[in-house]
């Protein structure tokens, strides 16, 4: 599969800031079976100094600053994306030996194993999430069958709800709760591994969603989405895995950038001075690339979401 994919972001500053220093995570990492071409970023306002390069964990990071007052800034990003999922492989490791082998591992990169089997700021250890999980992740189960295995019983049990969480919330409420979104989802899932010795990551990315059968496509309409990510040893490497629709992460998926939670991988954070509240409000656009934008309705109204 192909696609187009579009961000337009507007970022709003209540009372206006100063000497902001701005990451935006929005431009796509290698990924295995994922080629990204043609990325562009266009910033309404010039910033005073810009860098880019490779960020902590798997994230490519573009800093902005602007030493003048800031009210407003709008960041629109494109890029074409091929995606060829490799072979979901038979068979892996059972979950005790993969447990050892990760503990062994001695690489290091972005992709090493080791820094992903402990808890981060937005993912700390957290006993009941691993007692909840431990009847899917048994020693002798192959690792990609226990996950998945995990990620349906957290679809099952777990309520889709906007709303009842924010960007912030850990994920020993979401689990209390049985609720939430895609970030909350799988930062369940993700602790739920560490607790047992399995290495996950968080990845941040995007989602093609199909419209209402007769209806047109709506500008806008798609989404910045998250899923976790599995390693599942040397051999098979990571397997993304999507708990929120309960399926691997393949051709509808396109991969940002993969961090211990939502921390690492953040799309937009930063510091400035000033009391102004930051608001984001942003509109994606995954569109297959034998698609046109003229078969693609305007939205009825325009409305800020956070991922998931």
């Amino acid at each position: 599969m192909r696609y187009r994919v579009r961000q337009d972001s507007r970022l709003q500053y209540r009372t206006g800031v100063t000497d902001a220093r701005l990451n935006l995570r929005l431009r796509p990492v290698t990924w295995p079976g994922q080629v990204v071409r043609d990325f562009t970023m266009e910033l309404d306002v010039p910033p005073t100094e810009r860098t880019e390069g490779p960020g902590p964990y798997l994230s490519h990071v573009t800093t902005l600053r602007y030493s003048g007052r800031l009210s407003s800034l709008r960041i629109v990003t494109e890029f074409t994306a091929e995606l060829s999922p490799l072979p979901v492989p038979d068979i892996t490791p059972p979950v005790a030996e993969l447990r050892q082998m990760a503990s062994e591992a001695r690489t290091l990169g972005p992709l090493a194993p080791a820094a992903y089997l402990y808890g981060a700021s937005m993912t700390p250890p957290d006993e009941a999430i691993g007692a909840w999980a431990a009847p899917d992740l048994l020693p002798d189960t192959p690792v990609l069958e226990a996950a998945r295995a995990l990620a349906m019983r957290i679809h099952r049990e777990f309520a889709y709800a906007p709303g009842t969480t924010t960007s912030r919330t850990l994920p020993a409420e979401a689990f209390a709760a049985k609720a939430g979104v895609c970030q909350d989802f799988a930062h369940v899932m993700i602790v739920a591994l560490r607790m047992h010795g399995i290495p996950a990551g968080y990845v941040s990315g995007y989602l093609r969603t199909l419209p209402p059968a007769g209806r047109a496509r709506l500008v806008g309409a798609d989404a910045m989405h998250a899923w976790a990510a599995v390693w599942c040893g040397p051999g098979a490497g990571w397997i993304g895995i999507d708990p929120t629709n309960d399926s691997l992460a393949r051709e509808d998926h396109i991969v940002l950038g993969m961090g211990r939670d939502y921390a690492d991988v953040t799309p937009v954070n930063g510091v400035f001075v000033g009391g102004g509240k930051q608001t984001t409000d942003f509109r994606v656009d995954v569109v297959p690339v034998d698609e046109t934008m003229a078969e693609i309705a305007p939205p009825a109204s325009a409305s800020a979401r956070r991922t998931g």
